[in-house]
């Protein structure tokens, strides 16, 4: 049975790394690169004009020049800052896929505590000179190590949260006793994803106050060193316990096969959940990246507005997740419902901005719609990997938690990349959140995807009449 330590060490890793996809790859490393060019052009309605022409500052609207304007040239082609971040995070990805491939079966049934400490101290390491020269071609190598660092990390993290459930409640659980199963995965998923919202609005606020120095490229490369010391510490989650899969003794990768990879897709309910893994960090970026945008570059609003909705944003979920726990419970919603409620409350942002995307927004409003979507993300993240686990069995965690932690990558980063592309245009950016989130939904619904028949397509849940090991408590 896992001790409150161990737990508590669960909980430091998402404070310690859910920031590096939500805040430090699509905020802090895209000012930086835009602090290392000369001045952008004066737009066509002057500095003190937003793109709709409002009153704006000039400060402000230099800032978002500079993250929007093609000042990178490379050949005959030209990037904005914000375009350098989408191809440096794309060449992570591409970078990740096969060393998530490789080190998958290590993770199930080799040195996983080694992999994930020495990933997540060479993602560490990489923060830490992301100013030190003062160029843009340097941020593709910076960035992709860092993406690919964190997706063997949240592999591991995954991993070991499926370990965690199984050592609280045994291996399989009688039919009645599958709610206890949920009771305890949702628990735990939902609190280490509460834990993360706080890093992030940490970082988020860090950035803000280090904005405001003059000498801002300095200002953020402290940013991306401080945030590079938080992510070491979390290394000790790696090394606070170490659970073995199933099966221990079949500790060498050559006497696995090499469908052991693949397996996953044996399972329709695994592969399945995916699907509505990578809708959800698509709609969700997408969402927040043009959201953020339009409010700069469009509406331009205060800095200071900026920040509230940032940690409305982050710190709302601290909240509200706890307390959808025993709602969950109350209700008897599995994680594929919940997963339905994240989805359906992004189409409620998202549908809301599109109807409203030629209006000039209320803070007050915006702020409402922070704390809805932060809340809509948190499930989406939370339930998205508990589904997963529910439907990994036994001695697979490593290698279904590297698939959901590489395809999580991609939506993320696509949503990311579609949203920045479209700077100016919000209907854009939220018709197509809004249309991912109800594809979403139809595939949860109609795509036959069951908590409960996943799990027991895995092994998880026996009938009443068999014996096995006893479900322990949650302290």
């Amino acid at each position: 049975k896992p001790t409150k330590r161990e737990v508590l060490a669960l909980y430091l890793y998402g404070l310690c790394s859910y920031f590096i996809h939500t805040v430090l790859i699509p905020i802090v490393f895209p000012l930086i690169i835009s602090q290392i060019k000369s001045m952008p052009p004066e737009p066509a309605q002057g500095w003190e004009k937003s793109y709709k022409g409002l009153d704006c500052r000039q400060k402000e609207m230099q800032l978002y020049e500079g993250l929007t304007y093609r000042s990178i040239k490379v050949g005959n082609m030209s990037f904005s800052p914000l375009e350098w971040t989408s191809i440096s995070w794309v060449t992570g990805i591409i970078l990740a896929a096969p060393i998530l491939a490789a080190i998958s079966i290590h993770l199930d049934h080799g040195q996983h505590q080694l992999i994930a400490g020495a990933a997540n101290a060479i993602g560490a390491l990489f923060c830490l000179p992301a100013g030190f020269f003062k160029t843009t071609p340097i941020f593709p190598p910076y960035i992709a190590a860092i993406v690919v660092a964190n997706s063997i990390g949240t592999a591991s993290h995954v991993r070991h949260l499926g370990l965690m459930v199984r050592g609280f409640i045994g291996s399989t659980v009688p039919k009645s006793q599958f709610t206890d199963r949920r009771a305890v995965g949702s628990r735990l998923s939902l609190y280490a994803t509460a834990a993360g919202c706080l890093g992030s609005a940490i970082i988020s606020a860090f950035t803000y106050h280090m904005l405001r120095h003059s000498e801002r490229f300095i200002s953020l490369w402290v940013v991306s060193i401080f945030s590079g010391l938080i992510w070491f510490v979390g290394i000790v989650h790696i090394f606070a316990s170490n659970r073995l899969s199933a099966n221990p003794t079949s500790s060498t990768s050559t006497s696995i096969p090499k469908s052991h990879l693949i397996s996953i897709f044996n399972y329709p309910h695994a592969a399945g959940s995916l699907a509505g893994v990578f809708l959800s960090s698509f709609a969700t970026m997408c969402i927040f990246t043009g959201g953020v945008l339009y409010l700069v570059g469009q509406l331009c609003l205060k800095p200071v507005n900026l920040l509230y909705i940032w940690l409305t944003y982050f710190i709302f979920p601290l909240f509200s997740l706890p307390l959808i726990q025993p709602l969950q419970q109350l209700i008897r919603a599995d994680a594929v419902k919940m997963q339905l409620l994240g989805f359906l409350l992004s189409t409620l942002t998202s549908g809301v901005g599109f109807y409203y995307g030629d209006k000039n927004w209320h803070k007050h409003h915006v702020l409402l719609f922070a704390a809805v979507q932060g809340t809509a993300t948190g499930l989406l993240h939370a339930f998205g990997r508990v589904l997963l686990l529910d439907c990994s069995p036994a001695g697979k965690e490593g290698t279904f938690s590297a698939w959901f932690s590489w395809v999580r990558a991609i939506g993320t980063c696509v949503g990311f990349a579609f949203a920045s592309a479209g700077t100016g245009n919000i209907s854009r950016s939220f018709g197509v959140a809004f249309c991912s989130a109800i594809v979403g939904i139809v595939v949860l619904i109609f795509g036959n995807i069951s908590n409960f028949r996943g799990a027991k397509a895995a092994g998880h849940v026996r009938e009443d009449s068999e014996k096995g090991s006893p479900v322990m408590e949650l302290k």
